[in-house]
């Protein structure tokens, strides 16, 4: 996924590849398209589907222990693959976000990924009846024993966000904010996105194509004929194109499900390109962004 020049001495230089970029403040370039595995029916197919995602270079996989079966799918993918060809992200659940629960937690998500660490640990989301710092404190130590190299949080707004940092303990520093996002909820790019941007954290939008519930694309007749008339233009799908107008900024990453290994494919389809302005600002029009804070699945 990578062009290959020489310099004048002969040297082979390898050019940036642009379906990559720096995750948050790691330092560490990932795919800007990933692959959650919220809800997986098919576990067969889904361990396809996620192999057919890393042959495309879709290296970022997301997962949590809520997300029952998913990790033990996720192993299966990965067996007999070099750790470091993935990008892996699993969540502690609210309930068990104590120092010693989420230490715990993170154990046995380990076991079930079959693996030894995790590239980012996540709170999944904060009901506020639990204090933040035990929860940041475990991941220190588990930054500390190697049980993941990074960690986050997800679905915390602006308010939230402001009191991790307050009890973040020294040397421990958030790099990414897991969020609902979609052409139909831009609600994040009032306030959560600006923080995050302002703050070196990467945001991940899950469920890029909305919910189950919702109806694809939204936006009604004039959104469809939006996307359909810029994938036209490029010689791409309209899920190719939300999906590159959704991880259009340097912070923004997408998680669309891997369930269906075409689908994966497609999903890859939206890397390696770029919407011009006019392209922008006719989805902008078509989907605009609504008041509101941050919407939650």
């Amino acid at each position: 996924m990578t062009r290959s020049t020489r310099d004048r001495a002969g040297v082979e230089k390898r050019a940036p590849d642009p379906s990559r970029k720096p995750f948050g403040s790691t330092g560490v370039e990932v795919s800007a398209i990933g692959q959650g595995t919220w809800q997986l029916r098919d576990p067969r197919r889904a361990e396809e589907a996620l192999r057919a995602g890393l042959e495309a270079g879709l290296d970022h996989i997301d997962t949590a222990e809520l997300y029952v079966g998913s990790e033990a799918v996720i192993a299966k993918a990965l067996a007999g693959r070099p750790r470091d060809d993935v990008f892996l992200v699993s969540k502690v659940l609210p309930k068990n976000a104590t120092r010693r629960g989420t230490i715990k937690a993170c154990d046995a998500s380990l076991e079930r990924l079959a693996t030894d660490h995790v590239d980012v640990y996540l709170l999944h989301w904060w009901d506020g009846d639990k204090p933040l710092a035990p929860v940041f404190e475990a991941f220190a130590e588990l930054i500390d024993d190697g049980k993941t190299r990074f960690v986050g949080v997800s679905n915390f707004d602006v308010e939230e966000l402001e009191r991790a940092q307050e009890v973040l303990p020294s040397g421990v520093k958030l790099v990414c904010n897991q969020v609902l996002y979609h052409l139909g909820d831009r609600a994040i790019e009032n306030e959560v996105l600006p923080w995050c941007e302002r703050h070196d954290m990467a945001v991940v939008g899950y469920s890029p194509f909305g919910s189950a519930r919702g109806r694809w694309p939204p936006g009604g007749r004039a959104g469809a004929e939006t996307l359909e008339a810029v994938a036209a233009k490029h010689g791409k799908t309209p899920r190719q194109v939300a999906l590159n107008f959704l991880t259009r900024r340097p912070s923004l990453f997408a998680i669309p499900k891997a369930e269906n290994p075409e689908h994966v494919r497609e999903n890859a389809g939206a890397l390696g390109w770029t919407l011009d302005a006019e392209d922008v600002a006719a989805i902008d029009a078509a989907f605009p962004v609504r008041r509101g804070g941050l919407g939650f699945l």
